[in-house]
């Protein structure tokens, strides 16, 4: 596999390949500046390195010997990235909010996509939060889901500031889409406290069951979902008892606008994730889960190797 991106999120990502997989070989990092700190360790490293993008990865020797390519770039990167690299038959893992290729969430639905020649990683609230609102809507409809991730201002990098917009519409998007939720929303805080803040997630998710038996099983169902990511983002762990709390019949729903559903209570669940520092400090745990997932999901297609469709490509 091919890393694409010496920033923070591609270096990481290099650093878990090499340290903790089994079935990934680092072939190539791939960036765009000669100088970057990436390239620098991957040298030293000895895993093969290009400055030339993607069309230098293309004109390494071993190059068809490649099988997945990580992007970890920008969203609009990416979309330039998947056009050039689309003739060659790679599997491409998107870090990026370009969504491309379906949404991907290991904990939710990797299976549904393993013979897809791009799956996008959606942002790194959404790989916090999606499985939470998976795991209430496996129980019961959720009409509103709305999630807020808080990061460390210094663990957002260029290409995070970038793509704020892409991130709250990618999420808000994959919310629905892979959660379950018949409207998402989704908001990003970068918090610039010193000493930085690990990553903080928040879920509020409306449902219109008040059955005492189903709000049993929303509470199973979300600390299952939790022990699942924690397998794969070992950081990634409830920060408070989860709160189910009745709505009031007198509160304004809003934010409920175009659905018939009337919700009954409010399910809250508050999150931490702590990276786990191969490159990176802890507090950034926002890419930590985003490079973890990722890993998750290169590991299983490399499993699988299912050949990718003519008409996927």
């Amino acid at each position: 596999m091919a890393v694409v991106g010496s920033g923070n999120i591609g270096t990481d990502l290099m650093f878990k390949v090499l340290r903790l997989s089994e079935t990934l070989e680092m072939a190539a990092m791939v960036g765009i500046d000669a100088e970057s700190d990436g390239l620098a360790r991957a040298k030293r490293l000895g895993v093969p390195t290009t400055a030339g993008g993607v069309e230098g990865l293309i004109e390494m020797p071993h190059f068809d010997e490649i099988d997945i390519v990580f992007d970890a770039t920008s969203a609009g990167a990416h979309r330039a990235n998947s056009a050039v690299l689309a003739p060659y038959g790679k599997r491409l893992i998107d870090l990026t909010p370009a969504a491309i290729g379906p949404f991907v969430v290991p904990a939710v639905n990797l299976d549904e996509h393993l013979d897809a020649a791009n799956v996008n990683m959606v942002t790194c609230g959404g790989q916090a939060t999606i499985p939470i609102v998976s795991a209430i809507s496996r129980v019961t409809a959720v009409p509103y889901a709305e999630i807020v991730a808080s990061i460390a201002s210094k663990s957002a990098g260029p290409g995070t500031r970038a793509n704020i917009d892409e991130f709250t519409e990618t999420t808000s998007h994959a919310i629905e889409v892979v959660g379950g939720a018949a409207v998402g929303r989704a908001i990003i805080v970068l918090n610039p406290a010193e000493p930085p803040l690990i990553m903080r997630d928040t879920v509020l998710a409306l449902i219109s069951d008040p059955s005492p038996e189903t709000h049993a099983k929303v509470r199973a169902s979300i600390t299952a979902m939790i022990a699942e990511v924690a397998a794969y983002v070992p950081g990634y762990r409830l920060k408070q008892e989860i709160q189910i709390s009745p709505v009031s019949a007198d509160a304004a729903m809003r934010t409920l606008t175009g659905t018939s559903a009337i919700a009954t209570h409010q399910v809250s669940v508050f999150l931490e994730v702590e990276g786990a520092a191969h490159y990176l400090p802890a507090y950034a745990g926002n890419l930590d889960i985003m490079t973890s997932a990722a890993l998750r999901v290169a590991e299983r297609l490399a499993a699988t190797a299912t050949p990718i469709p003519e008409n996927a490509r």
